[in-house]
C-alpha cells in the first residue's frame, strides 16, 4: 500500500510529517478560535434576543447598537477582515502569524455568525412557553437556561456545526498570512510549489473532517431532538 501512495503521490508522501503537523495546527486553531466564539457568541446571541422588540428584557438602544454591529462585521468578506484585525492579533497575541496569531481573527469572524444563528435558534421557541415561565414569576435566567435553551438545543446543535465547518474554512484562508495550517500548506506546497497532489490531498482531508462534524452534529440534533 505505502508503496502504492509513493508512486501516485510521491510529494504527499515525502512530506507527511508537515502533513500531521498542519491538521494538527488547523485543528488547534479551529478548537481555540471555536471554544472563544461559542461563548462570546452565545452571550451576544441572548443578548439579542432578550432585548429586540418584545423581548423579556426589551430595550431598543442595546438591540440597536448590537444588531447592527454584529451586522457590520458579518458584511465584512473574512479575508478583508483578517488584515483588519491584524494590528488588533499583534496587540492581543503578541504575534499576527502562527497558530495564536490566526485565533483573533477567526474570532472576530465567527462571532457575529455564531450570534445569529444563536438568536434565530432561540427565536423559534414557542411564545406560549415563554408566557407560562413568565407567568410562574421564573427569573430571567430560569426562562434562558431552563425554558429557551432545551427548546432551542437542536437548532443550536445544528448552528455549532456550521460554525465549525465555516471555521475550517476560515483557518484555510489565514494561511494567506503565514498562520500555518493546511490553508498555509496548500500554498506553500501546492500552489507555490504547483504541487498538484498536495492540493488534491488537502481537498480530501477537508472533505473528511467536514463530513466528519456533520455526521455528528447531526448525530446529536436527532439526539436531543424533543
Amino acid at each position: 500500500m505505502q508503496e502504492l501512495l509513493n508512486n501516485w503521490i510521491p510529494n504527499v508522501m515525502s512530506q507527511l510529517p508537515d502533513f500531521y503537523k498542519a491538521i494538527g495546527d488547523t485543528l488547534l486553531m479551529v478548537v481555540w478560535s471555536g471554544a472563544i466564539s461559542f461563548v462570546l457568541g452565545l452571550a451576544l446571541g441572548v443578548l439579542l434576543t432578550v432585548t429586540k422588540p418584545g423581548g423579556i428584557l426589551q430595550n431598543r438602544v442595546i438591540y440597536q447598537i448590537l444588531d447592527k454591529l454584529v451586522s457590520l462585521f458579518r458584511s465584512i468578506p473574512f479575508i478583508i477582515l483578517l488584515t483588519w484585525v491584524l494590528p488588533v492579533s499583534r496587540a492581543i497575541m503578541g504575534t499576527a502569524i502562527y497558530v495564536r496569531g490566526a485565533i483573533v481573527p477567526l474570532v472576530f469572524g465567527a462571532v457575529p455568525f455564531f450570534a445569529r444563528i444563536a438568536e434565530s435558534a432561540f427565536s423559534e421557541v414557542d411564545p406560549g412557553l415563554l408566557e407560562a415561565a413568565i407567568s410562574t414569576g421564573a427569573t430571567t435566567r430560569q426562562i434562558i437556561v431552563d425554558a429557551v435553551f432545551p427548546q432551542a438545543l437542536p437548532s443550536f446543535i445544528r448552528g455549532v456545526v456550521l460554525t465549525i465547518i465555516s471555521l475550517i474554512g476560515y483557518s484555510a484562508m489565514v494561511g494567506t498570512i503565514g498562520a500555518g495550517g493546511i490553508g498555509d500548506m496548500a500554498i506553500q506546497y501546492g500552489y507555490n510549489r504547483y504541487e498538484t497532489g498536495v492540493l488534491v490531498v488537502i481537498v480530501i482531508i477537508l472533505i473528511v473532517i467536514v463530513q466528519i462534524i456533520q455526521w455528528i452534529g447531526d448525530w446529536f440534533a436527532r439526539k436531543v431532538t424533543h
